[in-house]
């Protein structure tokens, strides 16, 4: 198996969170996780994932504080996968990742599901940038500069300015 390179100590933070990340069965297994599987075998079969390849992808999101492992609900000698809150916090990246195909995809129309508010049964909202003024925000309007030292200091992390 190749090494793939590492962005772990990377200065940029989209580059570390893809170390993380920033594969797609990674992803798609914090996507199972969200709507509740917990167990190897079911991440196995929804998946269709092979299980030493599963296996790494597990361990990797355990060392990565993503998921975290406990013993079986119902008592059996199987172990469960929970996502930790910062598993949960990839929930808006998925979002944004459904969105981003649900608009640019070439055959929306073959996307089997729609996301919907539970309470309401419509359609999410597109997800929207805003500013701390809560002006709406698009990359023409932001700027990354550096982090200052000291503790008033903040860091702005937005994307760099392009074509709009």
């Amino acid at each position: 198996m190749v090494k793939r390179t590492s962005f772990e100590h990377d200065d940029c933070p989209i580059a570390r969170s893809l170390d993380a990340i920033g594969d797609w069965w990674s992803m798609l297994i914090i996507r199972e996780a969200l709507f509740g599987v917990r167990r190897f075998g079911e991440f196995q079969k929804r998946l269709g994932l092979a299980k030493n390849i599963l296996t790494v992808r597990l361990r990797a999101l355990a060392d990565q504080g993503i998921l975290k492992t406990a013993p079986a609900s119902d008592g059996s000698a199987y172990q469960e996968y929970l996502l930790t809150p910062k598993g949960r916090g990839v929930f808006p990246i998925l979002v944004a990742l459904r969105q981003w195909s649900e608009e640019f995809d070439e055959r929306p129309e073959e996307i089997a599901t729609i996301l919907v508010d539970k309470e309401n049964g419509r359609p999410v909202r597109k997800l929207e940038l805003y500013s701390q003024d809560r002006r709406l925000l698009g990359p023409g309007d932001t700027a990354l500069k550096p982090r200052t030292a000291g503790k008033q200091g903040r860091r702005v992390t937005v994307i760099p300015s392009s074509q709009e």
